[in-house]
């Protein structure tokens, strides 16, 4: 759910659009400052909360080799203090408030949010202006062994792990399969002139969106915002596009109780239409409790504790992949079983039922989501900063009851064809995962 129509009337200032899913107005404001830098409301009457958020377009997939998860190590960094308040303030501040405060950094975004109550906006914008436009840069050598332990911590945690392994071996050698994390090695020789560097480069309000949703007047907000310490503009570099593998293979060996398993390929844009059949394609084959992979591998066969099916969206790309983890007697069948039930989606054997319930439960989750000012605001500052389409729930729902059997099977057919699966695994015998992939491989598409 991106922005097109919203981030098209910037010049206008400030506009307003959607309904609800319910049919009542609720407005969403944009105002561009002459800075650049995007501002964006949604007020929801009935809720003393406020949920705020500053997105910014730089990723993992920004970093050139040498600083690979420098993006991450500085949403560290950003918690360590700023021009006025100290790292301490800052925790005691929102502590105080009895508030959350939190970040993430993604492919292609990194995010700074939290969530008050409304008599507690102002000083939380101002701590978390200061986060964002002036970082102090203390304690960096003290943050690098906090994401080193970080790191450390992935190593050991196999389910995990081979989620970077799959991304270097469906993106190989590129910073789109790079982990977003970094590695060791890089964090461990990142300087301050590195870090203040990147930051100057994509902190920047051109590069900027601040959210909120909840109990925010429109116009205050801008004004808190406007008192920003923000730097001037700065050009940004051009990403590097995206290239893929097809087939691929990667295995790491360790002494795990459990082979985990990641399948992956190339998927669709944030921007493409077809997306919202993708979504209810993925809702029936792994990501609910009544999905194919779900029912079949675990609730039949008992043969996983965790099993399901994932996508991404990129501005050029994306992602569509499956997880499990087994022990190695069942790696072969339940690869095989993923196999026959991409096969009998992609030839289209398949009820409408199950469609319909895939559509009511993707309508209902939408709906769920609404209701918070997290979401809200999620949903508002991620499509600006990423400059798609930002759709209101109706559209949303309309656009997802169009989808056709015929749309979702094409679907399966294109992205999840087994010949062309990049197949990742984290055990103890690379011959026993090889196995089971080629099991996977030779179930091909039954038309």
């Amino acid at each position: 759910m991106t922005a097109g129509a919203a981030v098209a009337a910037e010049a206008a200032g400030t506009v307003s659009v959607g309904p609800t899913a319910t049919g009542s107005l609720m407005r969403h404001e944009l105002t561009t400052l002459p800075s650049g830098l995007r501002v964006a409301t949604e007020r929801m009457p009935g809720v003393r909360s406020v949920a705020i958020g500053a997105w910014v377009g730089v990723g993992s997939r920004d970093e050139p080799a040498p600083v690979a998860g420098i993006s991450h190590f500085i949403e560290h960094l950003l918690f360590r203090g700023t021009a006025r308040h100290s790292a301490l303030e800052i925790a005691q501040i929102f502590d105080r408030f009895g508030a959350e405060l939190n970040a993430g950094t993604a492919r292609e975004t990194t995010s700074i949010y939290a969530r008050v109550i409304d008599d507690h906006l102002p000083e939380a914008m101002d701590v978390v202006g200061g986060m964002v436009g002036a970082p102090s840069w203390d304690d960096l050598d003290q943050e690098r062994e906090v994401v080193l332990e970080e790191i450390a911590m992935l190593e050991d945690t196999p389910d995990e792990l081979v989620f970077d392994l799959i991304g270097e071996t469906t993106f190989p050698g590129q910073a789109l399969g790079r982990p977003i994390i970094g590695t060791s090695d890089v964090i461990e020789r990142l300087g301050r002139d590195d870090v203040g560097e990147h930051h100057a480069q994509y902190y920047e309000p051109g590069n900027i969106v601040v959210a909120a949703a909840g109990a925010v007047d429109h116009e205050r907000f801008v004004e808190l915002v406007s008192e920003w310490p923000m730097r001037e503009r700065a050009a940004q570099p051009r990403r590097e596009p995206a290239s893929r593998a097809a087939g691929e293979r990667a295995f790491t060996e360790r002494d795990t109780e459990q082979y985990h398993v990641c399948l992956a390929a190339p998927g669709l844009t944030r921007h493409d239409e077809r997306r919202f059949g993708l979504a209810l394609l993925d809702q029936m084959l792994g990501s609910g409790a009544s999905s194919r992979l779900f029912q079949e591998i675990r609730e039949r066969r008992g043969m996983a504790y965790a099993v399901y099916s994932y996508t991404a969206h990129y501005g050029d790309s994306g992602v569509v992949g499956i997880y499990l983890g087994t022990r190695g007697e069942n790696v072969a069948e339940c690869l095989e079983v993923v196999g026959r039930e991409i096969g009998e989606l992609a030839a289209g054997r398949f009820d409408e039922d199950e469609l319909q319930r895939a559509k009511d439960s993707m309508n209902g989750r939408l709906a769920l989501a609404m209701e918070s000012t997290g979401a809200r605001m999620n949903r508002l500052g991620k499509a600006l900063v990423t400059d798609g389409e930002l759709l209101d729930e109706t559209e949303v729902s309309e656009r997802i009851e169009r989808v056709t059997a015929d749309d979702v099977a094409a679907l399966a057919a294109e992205l999840y064809d087994p010949a062309n699966l990049c197949a990742a695994g984290i055990g103890p015998d690379r011959e026993i995962f090889d196995g089971g992939v080629d099991t996977l491989a030779g179930a091909g598409l039954t038309p």
